[in-house]
């Protein structure tokens, strides 16, 4: 049974997933749409929704140090600085009325190769 199983391994050390779900979600905030597999666009929604969240609320805080908590908390889950000043500075305020749904994942065909499933991972 998968009972709290809620991720997938994409056959990958802990590390490396971790390494490539960060790069995947950098990769989304500074071009706005990347193409990859369906597996991984679906991990890192859950990495891109959460980042943003982070950054819609520090970018709407007055304190100092409360906004740079939240910059921090982006900060752990990206560590990619200027992805996360991108986010805070010009995607957050974009999706200021939007309660979550800050993704799209639109399936583009299969992979030539291996016949995988493609996807259009993007930014609303």
């Amino acid at each position: 049974m998968r009972h709290l199983n809620d991720h997938r391994k994409l056959n990958r050390t802990s590390a490396h997933r971790m390494a490539m779900l960060r790069n995947l979600a950098a990769a989304v905030i500074e071009h706005g749409r990347v193409t990859t597999t369906v597996p991984k666009a679906k991990e890192a929604r859950r990495l891109v929704e959460r980042c943003i969240t982070l950054a819609k609320k520090a970018s709407v805080e007055q304190d100092p140090a409360k906004k740079l908590h939240f910059k921090r908390e982006a900060m752990r889950h990206l560590h990619d600085l200027k992805a996360v000043t991108k986010l805070v500075d010009e995607v957050a305020p974009a999706y200021k009325d939007r309660v979550g749904g800050y993704t799209r994942i639109l399936k583009a065909g299969f992979r030539l190769g291996d016949r995988s499933p493609i996807a259009l991972f993007e930014l609303v």
